[in-house]
């Protein structure tokens, strides 16, 4: 899925694809453009910076907003190991809105619960678009009262 920007992501985005431009014409004709794409990033750094420390309420909003922010897989697959889902309500259907399994973090067995709304939009439709029905709370509940008699931390992550 390509990258996509906010108005206010703009000078970002230009500053990335010249530090790309510069690299594709420093690679395909054996020119050392380090110097200039070292001074770039270091550029790229400050104006993301600048760009992030001024943020209006609006603009706040959008970033919470955004189509590419992280999602509960995102953070399960970056921060823990051995995860493994477990399905299931136990009176009805599969759950998928929300995902909800065992995980180690830092070595320790942890609980993870989180809504997971989808990246494509085949994805989005089979989550219900992160709006979990009564046999996924049942679920977390379920695992949660499985936590507790296990005396396992729940860590959980909401997706507005």
């Amino acid at each position: 899925m390509s990258r996509q920007f906010l108005e206010f992501e703009q000078p970002i985005e230009e500053l990335r694809q010249k530090i790309e431009a510069l690299r594709m014409v420093s690679d395909g004709h054996d020119m050392n453009l380090a110097e200039e794409i070292a001074k770039l990033e270091q550029k790229s750094v400050q104006v993301m910076k600048n760009v992030f420390s001024n943020l209006n309420s609006w603009q706040m909003t959008q970033m919470a907003r955004h189509p590419m922010r992280p999602q509960t897989s995102d953070y399960i697959e970056q921060i823990f190991t051995d995860f493994t889902e477990l399905h299931g309500d136990r009176t009805c259907s599969e759950a998928p809105a929300i995902i909800a399994g065992l995980a180690r973090f830092e070595g320790q067995p942890v609980m993870i619960i989180g809504h997971q709304k989808g990246k494509k939009t085949s994805e989005k439709v089979y989550r219900n678009f992160g709006m979990a029905r009564p046999e996924e709370y049942r679920r977390a509940l379920r695992l949660m009262k499985m936590a507790e008699k296990f005396k396992i931390p729940v860590i959980t992550f909401i997706d507005t």
